[in-house]
């Protein structure tokens, strides 16, 4: 297995739920698609999904709920079937 990197597309505060309070998008383990939005970046004001841009699973998130972060950080490790 290898694994593929989620990186942030823009700057803003990443969240892994869809509002406070509410459960994460995924959890660590879970099973994701490319499609799968595993977090939020939020700027401005404006909410941007994250998806996961390939099938596997999700290894660890790389930044915490509420972190702000730049463009091209790595927010997660997801575990794919390559070598």
């Amino acid at each position: 297995m290898s694994d593929a990197e989620v990186r942030s597309e823009l700057p803003g505060t990443f969240y892994r739920s869809p509002a406070p309070g509410e459960p994460p998008f995924v959890q660590e383990g879970q099973a994701v698609k490319a499609e799968t939005v595993i977090g939020i970046i939020e700027l401005m004001k404006q909410f941007n999904d994250v998806t996961a841009g390939v099938a596997g699973v999700l290894r660890a998130f790389s930044v915490t709920d509420g972190d702000a972060v730049d463009t091209d950080v790595t927010l997660a490790l997801i575990a794919t079937g390559g070598n």
